[in-house]
């Protein structure tokens, strides 16, 4: 509703109060929740490399009907879910406060220097290096593939897919913030209670319906504009979730009894997706069943399953979060400061790993865990001097 609160499509899952109180002072649970996702993100690059189902530079293994590749699978099915849209509702949490304090202007410029500023950096070098490192090992020639990129206008964003799609959300909000939401002046905070189950679980349905609509024209796994739009209905919603969790004050709020039916839905829901893959490979044969579009029935669970799962797995990682990891510390400091260069960086380094390590002969789960555990500690390593480059520190 114009002029009142900025909750985007939200405002259906709690009215607000009249009471109001300044925003409190930032808390240390949600940038480590943060560089734990990025973690994820890299061992989910990792499991792609080993076998499971998934878009990425190098392939090692490819999915199959093995029992490595079934787990790996499960893993990053589970990721899928939830992480990258935990990424968007923590983006969207810190984005009314930033824009209120900083103004359209200031606030765009900023999110132009961080998202749009390493966008091009990946898809001008990172990307293309990647590419190109693949290319080598293949014995493909490795500055072929920069003249090639160029001349058939090829262009990587890898998992600087995010940096775009945020800015692209950024902008949405900012032009409904303008056009019909509250004025910048008013930075207030106004609690309310958590919405209910009932209302949550009437988004989980509303979310998985949208997907699997969209899916019917766009399946996961296809690019549009650089983006897999198929997986775009919860990460939108979560983005307008945690701009109205930010002016509803919902994360603190949020309590065991918020989360526990999500929790429980989650341990019925999750164990479903291996059940409907095993009888997927019997129906339709290893690897022949449609998940990702169409109207079959796994392309039908698959795209209420995610939402389900992810609100259970976001509400249970914020609870334990706040409640074990709220903390200052030195050394998770450290990492939560170089997390965003990680998250850029990690392409070039996790394959070359990857492809050092070729000719290790060990088995694919093995590998995953050595591979993503040098990875972790590699890129946090490569990323410690580029936050303390001036120029890149701003951006980074």
């Amino acid at each position: 509703m114009p002029g009142t609160t900025d909750t985007l499509t939200v405002q259906a899952l709690g009215p607000p109060t009249a009471v109001t109180h300044r925003a409190p002072a930032r808390e240390f649970y949600i940038d480590r929740l943060r560089t734990v996702m990025t973690v994820f993100v890299l061992l989910h690059h990792t499991a792609i490399t080993y076998g499971a189902a998934g878009g990425w530079f190098y392939y090692e293994q490819h999915p199959s009907g093995k029992l490595p590749s079934i787990l790996l699978t499960l893993f990053v099915a589970t990721n899928q879910a939830y992480f990258m849209g935990f990424f968007f509702l923590l983006a969207g949490y810190f984005t009314p406060a930033s824009l209120e304090r900083k103004g359209y202007a200031r606030f765009l410029g900023d999110r132009f220097l961080r998202l749009g500023l390493p966008l091009l950096a990946f898809i001008f070098v990172l990307g293309p290096l990647t590419a190109a490192m693949v290319a080598a090992h293949k014995g493909k020639g490795f500055w072929k593939v920069f003249p090639y990129l160029w001349n058939h206008v090829i262009i990587i964003n890898g998992p600087l897919w995010f940096a775009q799609a945020l800015l692209m959300f950024c902008l949405g909000y900012c032009a409904w913030r303008a056009v019909a939401g509250s004025p910048l002046a008013q930075s207030e905070r106004t609690p309310s209670p958590v919405p209910s189950y009932a209302r949550w679980l009437m988004s989980a349905l509303i979310v998985g319906a949208v997907s699997l609509a969209i899916r019917q024209f766009v399946p996961t796994g296809k690019n549009i504009i650089g983006l897999q739009l198929g997986y775009f209905a919860p990460y939108i919603f979560l983005f307008a979730i945690g701009i109205a969790a930010w002016r509803y004050d919902w994360l603190r709020q949020l309590s065991s009894k918020n989360a526990r039916p999500w929790i429980f839905t989650l341990m019925a829901a999750w164990p479903l997706l291996p059940i409907s893959i095993v009888v997927s490979m019997r129906v339709f044969g290893p690897g022949k069943a449609n998940f990702g579009g169409g109207l079959t029935w796994p392309a039908i669970f698959y795209a209420f399953w995610d939402p389900f799962v992810a609100w259970g797995l976001i509400a249970a990682w914020l609870l334990v979060a706040r409640a074990c990891m709220n903390k200052h510390s030195h050394f998770w400091s450290w990492l939560n400061r170089r997390a965003y260069a990680v998250y850029i960086i990690h392409p070039p380094v996790l394959v070359g790993i990857s492809l050092l390590l070729h000719p290790w002969a060990a088995p694919a789960l093995l590998k995953f865990a050595a591979t993503g555990t040098l990875t972790c500690i590699s890129t946090w390593l490569v990323a410690d001097p580029l936050v303390r480059v001036p120029g890149i520190r701003r951006v980074v």
